[in-house]
């Protein structure tokens, strides 16, 4: 139904020093488990699911990698809550609906926050960024 929360548990960025050549970034996130989280919302039927992510970025051939850890805090209501939950628990899967959701907002966050580290440690940006050439204009007829 809704996002409500989102933090960072471990941030980590590792540069390493004479590699030369061409470098292939690749970025991943995955979902490691899904848990009940308690909120207290007053006499509302609702449930609060707390999704543990890790979303990653690596520098081949090793010049270094950011790592990034936290959750997502999404409110549905009891029933569907529930739901989301048992079928974690037996499948290690999520409606693709609610997961897309979640993997938006986790990529969102984390491809800023990514950005901004590879910048503080003098790492190639993680996501291709807009360039402006300098290609003579043509002149129409």
């Amino acid at each position: 139904m809704t996002i409500i929360g989102f933090n960072f548990n471990k941030i980590t960025v590792v540069r390493n020093d004479g590699v030369t050549g061409k470098i292939n970034i690749k970025n991943n996130v995955t979902v490691k488990d899904v848990k009940d989280q308690s909120l207290d919302l007053g006499s509302t039927d609702q449930k609060a699911l707390k999704f543990v992510f890790e979303f990653t970025t690596s520098y081949d051939p090793n010049l270094g990698s950011i790592g990034l850890t936290g959750d997502v805090v999404y409110l549905d209501t009891a029933k569907e809550a529930k739901g989301i939950l048992d079928e974690w628990k037996k499948t290690k899967k999520v409606k693709k609906e609610v997961m897309a959701n979640i993997l938006n907002t986790v990529l969102t966050k984390c491809n800023i926050e990514a950005l901004i580290l590879s910048q503080k440690v003098n790492l190639p940006p993680p996501v291709p960024l807009p360039r402006v050439t300098s290609e003579p204009v043509k002149e129409s007829e």
